[in-house]
């Protein structure tokens, strides 16, 4: 039996789809047995005070160490400034504006701690994004860093919703908020949340257009703790983690917050943003034993990894677009380490197919983890014989609640959840990652996923990054075309078109060759670092058959 909600603003459960549009949820393991009355904040730091870990560090900074309790108690004191000095109940919805700091995790624990929900941002928002977010989530109170008010500010006068704005990061300023909370006791409990009640909204990272609200329960981000963390990543008290996903992206959320409170491990936080190179340096200062970010990222700091050494890193999390096995290759050729590669969406909140490095096959993401369910099925949803691209789908403990949005229909069916994401099955049960499933390329009859020709375009030496998309073609329906950015010291001319091409026709079949190669110096991508395909679509579409000196056909 659920536990009555203790949010009275129910805003955001009146806007959940209805229970015939929800995904199926399964609690299939004994780990996954969520309690009814739960506050996933209280849940980590109690489990963490059981375990012995209170006065273990948790949060690292450049300034101060944070352990458990020190944590814990700045939670509750953040809780007594929401609703104490400003009134709010539980329901309503709190917009947190900030990057990945110790101030902005302290944020979002003292607002899930009060029963808030959490609706965090990307730190790049201009004003635009950041009113669309606050017409759809209706925040009365935002917390921001005092670094990225503006932007804020200039959305606050166009959506009169959102009345407060308290800034984070300016102590001494006596309205900072943690400078705020030094006045309050810490001694209000945590808010008595159903299992069931809202901890946070999500907003998608806008890969493939308009960004949707995920919305997720207490019980989901408690249940992604007992999945992923425990059976593949297995993280220790002693672990020290660090990354680049923001903590707005469930990616960061989870790897660089939650997941550590459930190990009992700690995060270190910079005071600034990330280059490859200073990521590298601090990995290796702060002694970090875990690192997440995305396949580019970890791409670009491959050659500072070689060079400066990683010596205490023992597992690289990636996710967040898919994994290159060039990319996987150049890392492992750099530290020694294999990569763990991983799938998930912001709607199924963390990870749902992995394997730990070491234990995945050539070429694959990996195995299905335990406590999910997943299968490639065709467009009726029957399950496809091993080998045969189609679509993923997806079942368990957590899945796709959009708020209010048509767009659950198409992600949800039969209860089972559909990423957008095609691939194959092999006869073992690992899974291989082919494109987003409006990506595959149908050229002159033949599927290229255009993953696989940027693999192989990015194992030659003279490109950097690259995209690869279909464009329509009258002879053959689609081509298929490379957006490429090359490294210091290459023309892009004629003869690197030539060069490139010749080179991915040497590596994969040479139907899935690039006839269209374009040369840009960058490409469009969200902060998570995601390809945004549908942009290089869309620059396509406005000009189909441009021809410049930096775009080549062959026929």
């Amino acid at each position: 039996m659920k536990a009555p909600s203790a949010q009275p603003d129910h805003f955001v459960h009146d806007r959940l789809p209805p229970p015939e549009a929800w995904p199926t949820l399964r609690y299939d393991l004994p780990e996954l047995q969520i309690a009814n009355q739960a506050n996933l904040v209280q849940a980590l730091f109690d489990q963490a005070e059981r375990a012995g870990h209170i006065d273990r560090p948790l949060l690292r900074g450049p300034h101060r160490t944070y352990t458990y309790r020190d944590a814990r108690t700045e939670a509750a004191r953040i809780a007594e400034v929401l609703t104490q000095d400003h009134g709010l109940v539980p329901g309503n919805r709190v917009l947190l504006r900030g990057g990945n700091t110790v101030e902005m995790a302290l944020a979002w624990l003292g607002t899930v701690y009060a029963g808030l929900v959490a609706v965090a941002t990307m730190p790049l928002l201009r004003a635009g994004e950041l009113g669309s977010i606050i017409d759809r989530a209706q925040p009365t109170l935002a917390l921001c860093d005092g670094r990225l008010l503006a932007e804020l500010q200039a959305a606050q006068t166009q959506h009169p919703v959102l009345a407060t704005i308290v800034p984070f990061h300016t102590a001494p300023d006596a309205a900072d908020l943690l400078q705020r909370a030094q006045g309050k006791p810490g001694t209000t409990p945590p808010c008595p949340t159903s299992a069931d009640d809202i901890a946070l909204m999500a907003f998608t990272s806008g890969t493939t257009g308009a960004p949707k609200a995920a919305v997720h329960t207490h019980r989901d981000v408690l249940a992604g703790c007992e999945a992923w963390p425990r059976h593949v990543l297995k993280a220790t008290p002693d672990d020290i983690v660090a990354g680049s996903p923001p903590l707005a992206f469930t990616f960061g959320l989870g790897g660089l917050l939650v997941f550590p409170m459930w190990a009992g491990a700690s995060v270190y936080f910079p005071d600034q943003p990330y280059t490859p190179e200073t990521m590298v340096r601090l990995m290796r200062d702060a002694g970090v034993t875990i690192c997440y970010t995305a396949p580019t990222f970890y791409r670009q700091m491959a050659p500072f990894a070689k060079q400066i050494g990683l010596p205490q890193l023992r597992t690289s999390v990636s996710a967040g677009e898919g994994l290159p096995d060039a990319t996987r290759q150049l890392w492992k050729e750099a530290t020694g380490l294999d990569m763990t590669d991983g799938i998930g969406a912001t709607e199924m909140f963390h990870i749902f197919i992995s394997s730990p490095g070491g234990e995945s096959r050539r070429g694959a993401i990996g195995k299905v983890v335990p406590g999910y369910t997943a299968k490639v099925v065709d467009d009726d949803g029957n399950e496809l014989p091993r080998g045969t691209v189609g679509k993923l789908a997806v079942i368990g403990p957590t899945g796709c609640k959009y708020l209010d949005d048509p767009r659950q229909a198409k992600y949800v069916k039969d209860g089972w959840n559909y990423p957008g994401d095609a691939f194959t099955q092999d006869a073992d049960g690992y899974f291989f990652y082919q494109a987003r499933d409006d990506d595959m390329i149908i050229t002159a009859g033949y599927n290229v996923g255009g993953p696989e020709v940027e693999d192989a375009l990015l194992r030659h030496p003279a490109v950097a990054e690259c995209g690869v998309i279909g464009v329509p073609d009258e002879e053959r329906g689609m081509v298929v075309k490379a957006i490429c950015v090359l490294k210091p010291g290459h023309t892009g001319d004629a003869a690197m078109v030539k060069t490139l091409q010749d080179h991915v026709k040497a590596t994969i079949a040479p139907f899935k060759y690039p006839r269209l190669v374009e040369f840009v110096t960058a490409l469009p991508r969200t902060e998570t670092g995601k390809l945004q395909r549908f942009k290089l679509r869309q620059g396509a579409a406005a000009s189909p058959s441009a021809a410049s000196p930096n775009s080549t056909k062959t026929t």
